[in-house]
């Protein structure tokens, strides 16, 4: 079964920093995409920033600079760093992976439960 489990999330004061873990668990090939997105209060899921698979990172503009996605191929595990934290980056955060189960390259995705970042002024 696969899973992708967030962790991380908390309140932070403006102008703060915090780090989000997402983990992926369970069986399949290999990860084509993941990354995070978010929902703000009242407003739609939207990208925040994702990996593809090889080498292209890509950001919301609106996020690039504040944000970074490091991540841990070993252990099937990414990062959200967020600096310079303002109150509108309050928001349920996601991970989200297309992953290839089988081989087959074929992707299936995958969404996580989200991690509530709060931002206080």
């Amino acid at each position: 079964q696969v899973q992708l489990v967030e962790s991380g999330g908390g309140l932070v004061h403006a102008g703060g920093s915090l780090r989000v873990t997402c983990a992926a668990s369970g069986t399949f090939f290999r990860i084509h995409d993941i990354g995070w997105y978010r929902r703000e209060p009242g407003k739609q899921r939207e990208l925040v920033a994702t990996i593809r698979s090889g080498s292209c990172t890509n950001y919301d503009d609106s996020l690039k600079g504040r944000f970074a996605i490091p991540g841990d191929d070993a252990k099937n595990t990414v990062y959200l760093q967020m600096n310079s934290l303002k109150p509108e980056d309050t928001a349920v955060y996601y991970c989200n992976a297309d992953l290839d189960l089988y081989g087959s390259g074929k992707e299936f995705r995958y969404w996580g439960q989200g991690t509530q970042v709060t931002v206080s002024s």
